[in-house]
């Protein structure tokens, strides 16, 4: 089934390349066809901002780590969630972290969903399966 969004990338900002290898095989696996832009720390994620100002093509949804580099994740976060255009961008925490503190700064900085990353790749298919459907498929969003 065809999505109005399939040609929309998702961007993944994610520092450990073990990670990223197993969130690129597990969407491929789900056959997952959307470009994955892939942000390796903070800093590259904030740059996109400029990307999409100047015309590439805003995500579908942006799967981010809150361990990284350079900026952490729940300033990417607040970055993104208060940005006057891209504010409206589905948001999904991607992460190892299951501390209270860190779910409950993430609510209230717009975070749309938080999923604590599983440890094996099972399980991490299921999570791939729940992004494809719901954020790619079910959800209604207003792209720019």
């Amino acid at each position: 089934m065809k999505t109005p969004y399939e040609n929309s990338p998702i961007l993944l900002i994610e520092d450990n390349p073990v990670d990223v290898d197993l969130t690129l095989r597990a969407f491929n696996k789900q056959h997952v066809t959307n470009n994955i832009i892939v942000a390796r720390d903070g800093a590259q994620a904030v740059a996109q901002i400029k990307k999409w100002d100047k015309g590439s093509k805003i995500p579908i949804v942006i799967l981010l780590d809150l361990k990284l580099p350079k900026i952490d994740g729940l300033e990417v976060l607040r970055v993104f969630k208060t940005h006057p255009k891209y504010k409206t961008i589905p948001v999904v925490v991607l992460t190892s972290s299951s501390n209270d503190k860190d779910i409950e700064n993430a609510y209230e900085l717009g975070v749309n969903s938080y999923i604590v990353k599983p440890v094996n790749f099972d399980k991490f298919m299921e999570v791939a399966a729940q992004i494809k459907l719901y954020w790619m498929a079910l959800n209604n969003s207003k792209l720019s």
